[in-house]
């Protein structure tokens, strides 16, 4: 593996961090007597893990104007990202409660985000084009669409900044059925933003929301089952229905995971890029820690990827997949992983 060790423009991501507020010892909500609080957010996550990795990250939010909303920039701040972009409004911070699963039990997740302050979003209130003025890369995802039709309208705001200044474009599909309550289907409010996009990420269900592409279904069982290879035409056709539905994005990018309980669960990725179909091993967890945000370290890790490994998409994605594996290993939303950590687990080394 050859790093390019050229220092890449910013990226910058864009969407709503909240309180995160896990019962302890996986208890039930009905037992919860204290939570334990952190911060978090999927386009947050995704920021963490690129300034984790060494690149200049800028994340772009809105946030009360009070002791909660100051609270989370410096804990942003601390992570090492740029907050110039954030701006402050709205009367609340978004929260979201967690039951972590345990076994045979799945985790729970409840939202309380309605009339968040980025729930409260306009178009206007955010000037993209300083946003931009110094960045290389546009990160967004599907949450941000699904909370209002305003959301909606500031993504396309900032989509079409973006296209218009030459940024790269990548978005996570990231679809949320709990927040989709405003009378519009996902896949009418996605598809003409999904439109811009260099790069895309998703889960199979997610491109069936979307797209209404049928699962090909991961089944793997161990890292050594034989199922993910006689599968991967299959998975090939699926990302090439994407890219004849997407024809500007050059990169499409599919998180395959199969939980055999709440604590193991085996994962794996293919990608095709530029035309050329990739596919990873596969990574038995048998002790899972924390999944939250394992998808935005999937993100996280290939963006960097692709900017460290720009001539080598398979590194890349290789690194996408050891990143989000450690993540299943961190508690909390971040993975708090540095990127010499990642490309120990690519060369089979324990960390």
């Amino acid at each position: 593996m050859k790093n390019n060790h050229s220092t890449p423009k910013k990226v910058v991501t864009f969407g709503e961090v909240m309180m995160r507020l896990t019962t302890k010892n996986f208890q039930r909500f009905s037992q919860a007597g204290e939570y334990v609080s952190t911060f978090g957010g999927s386009e947050a996550n995704v920021a963490i893990s690129l300034a984790n990795f060494g690149v200049p990250t800028e994340f772009v939010t809105r946030l009360p104007d009070n002791a909660l909303g100051h609270a989370c920039v410096a804990s942003l701040r601390a992570l090492g990202l740029g907050t110039e972009g954030i701006v402050y409004g709205g009367h609340r911070m978004g929260l979201y409660f967690l039951e972590q699963g345990a076994a045979f039990r799945n985790s729970n997740v409840v939202y309380d985000r309605a009339d968040s302050a980025f729930a409260t979003l306009r178009p206007g209130m955010i000037d993209w084009e300083e946003v931009f003025r110094d960045a290389g890369w546009f990160h967004w995802s599907g949450i941000a669409a699904a909370l209002s039709p305003e959301g909606a309208e500031a993504c396309r705001e900032a989509l079409e900044v973006a296209h218009r200044m030459g940024l790269t474009i990548s978005c996570d599909l990231n679809f949320r059925k709990k927040l989709w309550n405003y009378g519009r289907t996902a896949a009418e409010v996605m598809m003409p933003l999904v439109e811009y996009s260099d790069v895309l990420f998703g889960a199979e269900p997610e491109y069936k929301e979307i797209m209404g592409i049928q699962p090909v279904g991961f089944k793997a069982t161990h890292k050594d089952d034989s199922s993910f290879t006689t599968d991967l035409p299959r998975f090939e056709a699926f990302t090439r229905e994407v890219a004849r539905r997407v024809p500007q994005c050059r990169h499409i990018f599919l998180e395959l995971r199969h939980s055999i309980t709440s604590n193991h669960n085996l994962l794996a990725a293919v990608l095709l890029a530029d035309g050329m179909f990739h596919h990873t091993g596969i990574y038995d967890i048998t002790h899972e820690v924390d999944r939250v945000g394992a998808g935005d370290a999937f993100v996280g890790g290939l963006i960097y990827g692709l900017l460290a490994y720009p001539n080598d998409a398979q590194c890349a994605l290789d690194f996408a997949l050891a990143a989000s594996t450690l993540k299943n290993t961190v508690y909390g939303d971040f993975n708090l992983v540095s990127a010499d950590e990642v490309e120990n687990l690519m060369r089979g080394t324990l960390i």
